[in-house]
């Protein structure tokens, strides 16, 4: 068939304009293929691509994994379908996984420098080396000064795509200045979030909930909170603070839980015991919803000056809470209309002005709430869905009878 020169919108399947201008309607559903970490796997990118996958399923695409592990597992179910397994050092698996993903009419990759084998991820080189279909590259980490081989391995992926993905307007311009770009387009397309207009205004709590969330391990912060809560102690009544969560399992692997064991030593420390709650349950994607819908506020304290994208800060503003987050960059540039507060980084004295303006200002609160609720519906999976499906359809160049 001739190439495809327009996407239009027809409902829930993707239609093509053919060079004389008539629709064509594909045989079959376009075949979108992730290569990502997956569920059960305990990151923020296996739930992206999840959430994402699903969102482009919605849109009429068919969508599978190619699941990246770094050792064998046994087959597990998901909501999404697993075609193939890339495991760190076995070749087979890349030859699968190589095959599964030239079966589709588009690639998405997930990139981070975490999630490959290989010297700063650079195994996933290998993979695109034998890749015939056009890849979609979504970019996770940004890095604004880059070693000499990360910026090697990254500019590498960027030549080997059709079109690069980032989440902030900081990492466009990041990327743009520390890496060579040639002809590749990028574009901004936020980390998106579970929406629901139902979660509307409510009455804040009589005791103040606090809340941080996520994979735990060094350079989360969660010690200056900590710290802050200690010179609070004055109110009536005094916060509740949730730091929800699991170690970080490449953490894990490494360090144990001595990152976890140093809060609860911080939290004796600082005669705060009845203002702090761990919990390191497992939560599906309902249950952690509820938990953010539950906070009054939810704090970032994150260390690093440098992070340009966040899902758990895109999640809190979907969730129209307030934010009191550190000067990073993704939090200044999304809550620069009113949705949060900025604090420097490991300044408890900062964070605790911070949350006493928040917990006593009940105005401020709803000003805070309501600014992350008119900008929640844009963040929206569906919202976010629609336009990777825009992305993908773009480089879809035949359709297979």
């Amino acid at each position: 068939m001739s190439a495809a020169l327009n996407v239009v919108d027809a409902g829930s399947a993707p239609f093509r304009h053919a060079s004389d201008g008539s629709l064509m309607e594909p045989s079959r559903a376009l075949r979108v293929g992730f290569l990502s970490s997956a569920p059960p796997t305990p990151c923020g990118l296996a739930t992206f691509t999840t959430a994402l996958g699903l969102a482009m399923q919605r849109q009429g695409f068919e969508v599978g994994i190619v699941r990246i592990l770094d050792a064998d597992e046994a087959p597990v179910g998901g909501e999404l379908p697993v075609w193939a397994e890339l495991v760190a050092q076995h070749s087979k698996t890349r030859v699968e996984a190589i095959r599964a993903l030239n079966n589709c009419d588009v690639v998405m990759l997930q990139h981070e420098y975490g999630l490959y084998g290989g010297q700063d991820g650079s195994d996933v080189l290998r993979v695109l080396e034998g890749l015939r279909v056009p890849v979609v590259s979504i970019l996770h980490t940004v890095l604004a000064s880059p070693t000499r081989h990360q910026r090697d391995v990254l500019n590498e992926v960027i030549r080997r795509s059709r079109h690069v993905v980032v989440m902030s307007s900081y990492a466009e311009a990041t990327l743009r200045s520390a890496n060579f770009l040639g002809a590749t387009p990028v574009s901004v397309i936020p980390h998106g979030a579970k929406y629901s207009a139902a979660a509307a205004t409510r009455e804040a709590h009589e005791r103040p909930e606090l809340l941080s969330w996520g994979l735990l391990g060094p350079g989360k912060g969660i010690e200056w909170v900590i710290d802050a809560l200690g010179t609070m102690k004055d109110l009536r009544p005094v916060p509740r603070y949730v730091v929800a969560g699991r170690t970080h399992p490449k953490v894990l692997a490494r360090e144990g839980d001595a990152y976890r064991h140093s809060l609860a030593r911080r939290v004796e420390a600082n005669g705060v015991e009845h203002m702090v709650e761990f919990d390191d349950s497992y939560r599906d994607l309902s249950s952690l919803q509820t938990l953010i819908e539950g906070a009054d506020v939810v704090i970032l304290p994150y260390d690093s000056m440098n992070q340009s994208t966040s899902g758990v800060l895109v999640d809190a503003v979907a969730a129209g809470r307030p934010v009191i987050a550190t000067a990073f960059p993704h939090a200044i540039e999304l809550l620069s209309d009113g949705a949060g507060l900025i604090v420097p980084q490991r300044d408890p004295v900062a964070l605790s002005a911070a949350m006493r303006r928040v917990i006593l200002d009940h105005d401020l609160a709803q000003r805070m709430a309501q600014r992350a609720r008119d900008a929640a519906p844009n963040l929206s999976w569906d919202v976010v869905g629609e336009k990777f499906a825009a992305l993908a359809q773009l480089y879809v160049t035949h359709v297979h009878s």
